[in-house]
């Protein structure tokens, strides 16, 4: 978009850093900002708030949602098997709708743990096909190579949850969601040939385990060493509910981040997802070490795992971002209204600020995109002369519908209403992505149909999907029983 000339009622270059900027003139020559001065008078025409765009540092490109699979409001342990409630599908086909939608509302830097692969061609290939997708739709994303090697049914070892389960149900369970070890090395030769595939592409390919209690110590320390040998950044789950809190204090009573900190993994390259159920010497060890944490609000409320103590997080000085998870609120990955919830649970009670909206927009913005791309990608985001064309234009006449004073400040209204419906244009490195609140870079809808009639035309002739949804009601049961009677803690 060489020479695009965008004329605003209002300017959000660093939002909670710099007062807003009322009737400018931003210009976009090729990949960056070149100008950004005063309107000889107010624009005519629907007015317009431009502000950078945001970023989701923590998802999985999926495309179908928890209604849908009829999942929604399970807590994590009972709700993880409902992922095997579809068939294989086209990953470009998933990638690129998911993708889309993320760039729809306003997000130009998305994180990409692949824990569900489609599994119909080889990884490299699919891998592939989600990087095609990414550069399709024109946003930049980070890959995660989802790695693991035990734990595949809950926080023990396969064969004794498996004991614990009713007879009728250990095939079938055995089949879909026991682990296959594959060793360390295989594992990193994955992530290099992926790494290899992609080069050159808007891709940041990472190292992924899955978490602590389904990677063994050889994998993650291997992964450690191979992370600070190609200076390669590693993404992975953390502490997201209290089960897994009460696995890690059974397993590790030293403390699961030291011993991650033993294993060499806690560095600057490193990015946690939730942490939600971290306590402040381990938050204050994370800060230290230069940890990202990525929190992921909606997703924590939907799947009943809590609510991550954020205000702690930035009192130790942790960097913390925001991440979509696949499930916000609405089920619609709407960011705005994300990045406001988070600033409605966190910024403090009463008098106590605990959360400043310069954080927040630290959160929302600037530390996605070092989740996503690496360290080197740590720089302020504004949309000063220089910066990157990162920019996220908001129909400012249909959200500032009622004003009566003309010294509110944007933000404040920002803040308090804004949500995706009012987007009207996203451009990424000076590429216009959506224009009138719709994708122009892809067509959505097209994608989104053929992949709903791939979907349906799948399971017609999927009867293994249809048997694995009929048992995840007892299977669930099950869990929640062996969860309840303590047994991930390694006892009864």
């Amino acid at each position: 978009m060489s020479g695009a000339v965008i004329d605003a009622a209002w300017v959000l270059s660093e939002p909670g850093r710099v007062p807003a900027l009322a009737n400018h003139r931003l210009t976009v020559d090729g990949e960056r900002i070149a100008g950004l001065a005063p309107c000889a008078e107010p624009p005519a025409g629907p007015r317009r708030l431009v502000l950078p765009t945001l970023a989701n540092a923590h998802d999985h490109a999926r495309t179908f949602r928890n209604a849908t699979l009829g999942s929604y409001g399970l807590p994590l342990e009972t709700w993880l098997p409902h992922l095997g409630a579809m068939p294989a599908l086209d990953p470009y086909l998933c990638a690129a709708s998911s993708l889309a939608r993320a760039a729809r509302q306003g997000v130009t830097d998305v994180m990409v743990h692949y824990t569900r692969v489609q599994g119909g061609m080889p990884y490299v290939e699919e891998a592939q096909a989600v990087a095609r997708a990414a550069a399709d739709v024109g946003v930049r994303i980070g890959f995660a190579v989802a790695m693991r090697d035990r734990q595949g049914i809950a926080y023990a070892p396969d064969e004794d949850v498996l004991a614990a389960l009713p007879a009728e149900l250990r095939d079938v369970v055995r089949a879909r969601l026991a682990v296959k070890p594959e060793s360390p090395k295989d594992q990193l030769a994955r992530v290099e040939a992926v790494a290899q595939a992609c080069a050159g592409s808007a891709v940041t390919v990472q190292y992924g385990p899955s978490a602590v209690q389904w990677c063994s110590d050889p994998l993650l320390e291997a992964i450690a060493q191979a992370s600070a040998d190609h200076d390669r950044p590693v993404h992975m789950h953390l502490l997201e509910t209290k089960y897994q809190r009460d696995w890690a204090d059974a397993a590790m009573p030293g403390g699961i981040v030291r011993h991650l900190d033993r294993l060499g993994l806690l560095s600057p390259r490193l990015t946690l997802a939730h942490c939600a159920w971290c306590r402040p010497d381990e938050l204050a060890l994370l800060a230290e070490r230069g940890v990202t944490i990525s929190v992921n609000t909606s997703s924590n409320l939907g799947l009943r795992s809590g609510i991550a103590p954020v205000a702690e997080m930035l009192r130790q000085g942790c960097r913390v971002a925001m991440g979509l998870d696949g499930m916000a609120f609405d089920e619609d990955d709407d960011a705005l209204r994300e990045m406001r919830l988070g600033y409605a649970l966190h910024q403090g009670t009463g008098l106590d600020v605990t959360m400043t909206p310069a954080q927040l927009w630290d959160m929302a913005a600037r530390h996605g995109r070092r989740a996503v791309s690496g360290p080197a990608a740590d720089v302020p985001i504004s949309l000063k002369p220089g910066s990157r064309a990162d920019c996220l234009v908001l129909d400012w006449s249909a959200l500032d519908d009622d004003a009566l004073f003309d010294d509110v400040d944007p933000l404040h209204l920002l803040l308090a209403r804004a949500n995706g419906r009012y987007i009207d244009t996203v451009i990424a490195g000076g590429r216009t992505l959506v224009q009138g609140g719709k994708v122009v870079s892809v067509d959505e809808a097209a994608l989104r149909a053929e992949l709903i009639a791939q979907a349906r035309a799948a399971l017609a002739r999927s009867p293994e999907t249809h048997a694995w949804r009929a048992v995840l009601p007892a299977l669930g049961q099950a869990l929640g029983q062996w969860y309840g009677e303590g047994r991930h803690r390694g006892c009864c």
